[in-house]
C-alpha cells in the first residue's frame, strides 16, 4: 500500500489500533482518556497504556467505554515496540520528556507511528530530531511535539493569521499570550529542568541547526526584543522564554504561506509596567533557583506531578492568544482563546490532534514535524468544532 505520508515508499497501514494514550492514569492523561471516551467516533479502535495495570484497569473502568488496556513500562524497549507496531498514532503525556520520552519516540520512528506528545522542552525535542527525524522520513512516521498550550494556539494561530495576509512579499507576526489558569506540575517540572539546562539545550539547537540547514530561497526565525508597550494592543509586552517561537518558526521555514521571509516574536501581556517588571524579575529568579539542584528539587515538590486544579477551578480558568501580522502594507490582528490552559484545553488539543492524525486528510509529510506543518487546515478545523476560537479581531 502507498503510504499517503511518504509518496512513492510500499508500507502497511492497517493496524490492530488507530490510537495508543500513554499516561491516563495521570491528571492530564486522565483528562485526556477522559475527552476520548467522550468525543471519539464510537468506531475508534484505541487503547490505554503504561506500566501499572491495576491503574489502568481502573482508568478504563471509569471511562465506560470498550477500551483495550496494554501494559508497557517507558523503560522497556521491546513493549513500546511492540505497542508502536501494534497502532497508527501514539498520544503520551509522560514527563518531563528528557528523562522518560525517548524510548517511545525512537519505537514509533522505527515502527513508522505517528508520535505525538504535550513537551515544551527545547532540548528533548531538538535531540529527538537529530536521532529519530531521518528514520522517521523513512518509515513514514509523523512525529509532532508541542501538541498542548505548548504549542498549538500559538502554532495555529500564527498559521491562521498568516491566511490572512499576501504570501510573496516579507511578513511579521508577535503573539501576546494572556492566561488566568494553573499550569500543570509536568509543565513545572519540565522548566525548572531546562532552566537547569541552558548550556546543554544551546549545544542541542546548535547541532540541530546545522543537521537541517535552512529553506532554500527563503527564510524563517523567531525574533526577541526588550519589554515595551504594544501600540495596537495597549498591553505592557515581556518576552516569553518558551518553546512556542521556535515552533513557530519551524513552521514557517516548512511552508511557503508563510513568505519569502517570516518573522515571529513571543510575549506575555500585562496590563501594567509593574506587572511586566514582577513577571521579569519571577522568571529571572526561577532560572537562579533551578541552577541550585536542592533548591530546584525544593520547588519540583511544592507543584507535584500528576495532580492538578479540581474542576470548579478549571472552570473559572481561561487563555488567549493574541496574534498581530504585518504584510505589504497590511495588517491583521487575530485571537486564539479557550478556556483553562494548563489542563482542559491542553487535553483537548493532544485528543484532536491525535484524532486528526488518526482520521483525516492531512498534507503528504514524514519526519520530525509542527502541529502546523503535519495537520494544518484538519487541525484547524478540529480545534474549531471543540470549541477554540480562532477569529479575525481586525
Amino acid at each position: 500500500m502507498s503510504d499517503p505520508r511518504d509518496p512513492g515508499r510500499d508500507r502497511e497501514l492497517d493496524r490492530e489500533l488507530d490510537l495508543v494514550l500513554f499516561g491516563a492514569t495521570g491528571f492530564t492523561g486522565g483528562l485526556t482518556a477522559d475527552y476520548l471516551a467522550a468525543h471519539a467516533p464510537a468506531d475508534l479502535r484505541w487503547a490505554i497504556a503504561g506500566r501499572n495495570a491495576d491503574k489502568l484497569a481502573a482508568v478504563r473502568e471509569r471511562l465506560g467505554v470498550d477500551v483495550e488496556v496494554l501494559v508497557a513500562d517507558s523503560t522497556d524497549d521491546a513493549a513500546l515496540a511492540d505497542v508502536a507496531r501494534r497502532t497508527r498514532v501514539v498520544a503520551t503525556t509522560i514527563g518531563p520528556y528528557l528523562q522518560h520520552g525517548a524510548p517511545l519516540v525512537a519505537a514509533c520512528a522505527e515502527a513508522g507511528t505517528d508520535y505525538l506528545d504535550l513537551t515544551g522542552e527545547p532540548e528533548f525535542v531538538d535531540r529527538m530530531y537529530l536521532q529519530h527525524h531521518r528514520t522517521a522520513e523513512r518509515t513514514g512516521a509523523r512525529l509532532v511535539h508541542a501538541c498542548g498550550f505548548d504549542s498549538v494556539p500559538h502554532d495555529l494561530g500564527a498559521y491562521f493569521t498568516v491566511q490572512q495576509l499576501p504570501s510573496d512579499v516579507p511578513m511579521k507576526v508577535r503573539g501576546v499570550v494572556r492566561s488566568g489558569g494553573t499550569f500543570s506540575g509536568g509543565t513545572f517540572h519540565s522548566a525548572l529542568d531546562q532552566f537547569s539546562r541552558a548550556r546543554e539545550m544551546k549545544k542541542a539547537y546548535a547541532e540541530r541547526r546545522r543537521a537541517e540547514g535552512r529553506p532554500e530561497g527563503r527564510s524563517s526565525r523567531s525574533v526577541g526584543g526588550r519589554p515595551h508597550r504594544d501600540p495596537l494592543l495597549g498591553w505592557w509586552l515581556l518576552p516569553l522564554p518558551t518553546i512556542d517561537p521556535v515552533v513557530v518558526a519551524r513552521s514557517g521555514a516548512a511552508l511557503e504561506a508563510y513568505g519569502p521571509e517570516f518573522r515571529y516574536s513571543h510575549w506575555a501581556g500585562t496590563k501594567t509596567l509593574r506587572y511586566a517588571a514582577a513577571g521579569a524579575v519571577g522568571v529571572g529568579a526561577l532560572s537562579l533557583a533551578a541552577q541550585v539542584g536542592p533548591v530546584r528539587d525544593f520547588l519540583k515538590g511544592k507543584v507535584p506531578q500528576g495532580s492538578g486544579p479540581d474542576e470548579a477551578k478549571r472552570e473559572r480558568s481561561w487563555f488567549t492568544v493574541d496574534l498581530v501580522g504585518e504584510a505589504g502594507g497590511q495588517t491583521v490582528h487575530t485571537r486564539v482563546s479557550g478556556g483553562d490552559p494548563g489542563y482542559t484545553e491542553t487535553a483537548k488539543m493532544l485528543s484532536e490532534a491525535a484524532l486528526c492524525l488518526a482520521l483525516d486528510d492531512n498534507p503528504a509529510t514524514a519526519g520530525q514535524v509542527t502541529p502546523a506543518q503535519a495537520m494544518g487546515d484538519a487541525l484547524l478545523a478540529r480545534l474549531q468544532a471543540a470549541g477554540i476560537s480562532f477569529e479575525v479581531v481586525a
